[in-house]
């Protein structure tokens, strides 16, 4: 069998793969992204419309190997890791990762995992070795076999909010660069509170933010939960 046999058969996935087509036909979500996270921390992946769902669960989709390395060049024109002759990857559905988008409830969004290609002469369907979120999960698994404990994180965010200039372009931050200065943090509440609002409806945990020393900067952190 294998890897990615092993892990679309796994005990109780079924179950997890209904559930979510039952949340689909109760939500309207007509339209969903298989997201994964590129060795860069891009999101990327494909959108497919929702009525496929349970198809792609099982069978999963196909991107060309290089999307894990942002289809990055070098400085010879050369594609990072994997050549434009490279078969495809194939991405299956965490089940337990679909969420309904809160900015647009007609999105839902879905994390996968990536294997080599079933067609691959060697290792056809094995685990990725580019799968940033494969590899963690492998890693934690030896972890919690090894010393019954489990990895947890937590983030701290930090980003500018800026204006647009008459160009179109950024000019400037929205805020002054007033370190920890309640006035910039109202400035900023109508942003924030959105943020948060929308972070709460994903399963994210908002325990505190700031404003710090630059113009347009605010920072929201999440409490720490399981690495994955």
């Amino acid at each position: 069998m294998t890897d990615l046999e092993a892990h679309v058969t796994q005990p109780g996935r079924e179950d997890l793969v209904k559930q979510v087509s039952e949340k689909i036909k109760e939500t309207g979500v007509d339209y969903i992204y298989y997201q994964f996270v590129s060795v860069t921390g891009r999101i990327v992946g494909k959108g497919i419309p929702s009525a496929h769902w349970e198809r792609l669960a099982d069978k999963g989709f196909q991107l060309v190997y290089g999307s894990t390395a942002n289809l990055f060049v070098d400085r010879h024109g050369n594609y990072i890791g994997y050549g434009p002759e490279s078969s495809e990857l194939v991405g299956i559905p965490d089940p337990e990762t679909f969420c309904q988008l809160p900015w647009d409830k007609r999105v839902g969004r879905v994390f996968c995992t990536l294997f080599r290609n079933r067609e691959e002469r060697e290792n056809p369907g094995g685990a990725l070795t580019s799968d940033c979120r494969g590899n963690l999960r492998r890693i934690h698994n030896a972890f919690q076999e090894k010393h019954g404990l489990d990895m947890r994180c937590g983030t701290e965010p930090e980003m500018m909010w800026l204006k647009r200039g008459e160009d179109g372009k950024p000019n400037g931050g929205v805020t002054k660069p007033n370190c920890y200065h309640i006035d910039q943090f109202e400035e900023l509440r109508p942003t924030f509170m959105k943020v948060i609002e929308y972070s709460q409806q994903m399963g994210l945990d908002i325990i505190q933010g700031d404003h710090e020393d630059a113009p347009g900067q605010l920072e929201l952190n999440t409490q720490f939960d399981d690495v994955l």
